[in-house]
C-alpha cells in the first residue's frame, strides 16, 4: 500500500504517522480519519468521567499496519496500586485490508497480573475472551471479524532475582472491525471494560464480567 502521512491527532491519542514519503493525503480520507479520531477520543473522555481507577496517556501510533493510525494507552489501579495495563490502536485504510469488513479496525492489548490458581485455570482463555466479547456486545453491537489470543505468562527469577516470587500474568491481544464507523466511542468503552475485568476492578454495567478483589478466578 502507498505510504501517507497526516498531522498528529488531537488530545490524548498518539497521532497518525504512517510510513513512506508521500504526504499528499486526499482531503476526504483525512477528514474521515479525523472524524473517527474524534469518536475515539470521545470514548476515552466518557470513561474518564465515570472512572477514576483507569488513567489514559499518549501512545505512539504504529507506522506500518495501515496508512492511518492512532493509539491510546491505559493503566488500571486497584486500591491505588497498578493492576493492569492496555493499549488500543485504531487503524484506517481507505482501501481496506484482507480480513477486514470495512476501512477501520481496532487492535487491542491488555495485560494484568493474576493469582497462580487463576493462571492455572483451564477456563482462563475462554473467560478472558468473553470479557471482550461481552463488553463489545454491550457497548459496540455490530462489531465484526473478531480475532485474538489469550496468553498465560509465568515469570520466574534467577541469579540475583532468585528470591523474587513468580509472577503470573494474563495477556489478551485482539482485533475487530467496528460496527458503526461513524461512532467509535463504544469500542473504546468495551476495551476499558476488558481492562477493568482483567485487573479485578468492580463490575461494570450488566453484560460484562469482572473479577473482584479477593476472588481472582474465572466465574
Amino acid at each position: 500500500m502507498g505510504g501517507r502521512a497526516v498531522p498528529p491527532s488531537r488530545g490524548g491519542t498518539g497521532g497518525a504517522v504512517p510510513g513512506g514519503e508521500d504526504t499528499a493525503v486526499p482531503p476526504g480520507e483525512q477528514a474521515l480519519f479525523h472524524a473517527a479520531v474524534a469518536g475515539f477520543e470521545a470514548g476515552r473522555d466518557a470513561v474518564a468521567q465515570v472512572r477514576d481507577d483507569i488513567t489514559f496517556e499518549d501512545s505512539p501510533a504504529p507506522r506500518r499496519l495501515a496508512p492511518f493510525a492512532t493509539a491510546l494507552a491505559a493503566t488500571a489501579y486497584r486500591d491505588g496500586v497498578e493492576a493492569g495495563t492496555g493499549r488500543l490502536v485504531l487503524l484506517y485504510d481507505p482501501d481496506g485490508q484482507q480480513g477486514w469488513t470495512g476501512v477501520f479496525r481496532f487492535v487491542a492489548q491488555v495485560h494484568a497480573e493474576v493469582e497462580p490458581e487463576m493462571a492455572a485455570d483451564p477456563l482462563l482463555g475462554e473467560v478472558g475472551w468473553s470479557w471482550l466479547t461481552d463488553a463489545l456486545d454491550l457497548h459496540a453491537p455490530g462489531y465484526s471479524a473478531p480475532s485474538g489470543t489469550v496468553t498465560r505468562v509465568i515469570t520466574e527469577g534467577f541469579g540475583a532475582k532468585q528470591d523474587e516470587p513468580p509472577a503470573n500474568g494474563f495477556e489478551l491481544r485482539a482485533s475487530w472491525c467496528p460496527g458503526d464507523e461513524a461512532d467509535l466511542a463504544g469500542d473504546v468503552a468495551a476495551w476499558c471494560d476488558l481492562i477493568a475485568a482483567a485487573a479485578g476492578l468492580p463490575a461494570q454495567p450488566p453484560g460484562t464480567r469482572a473479577l473482584r478483589p479477593g476472588r481472582r478466578g474465572p466465574r
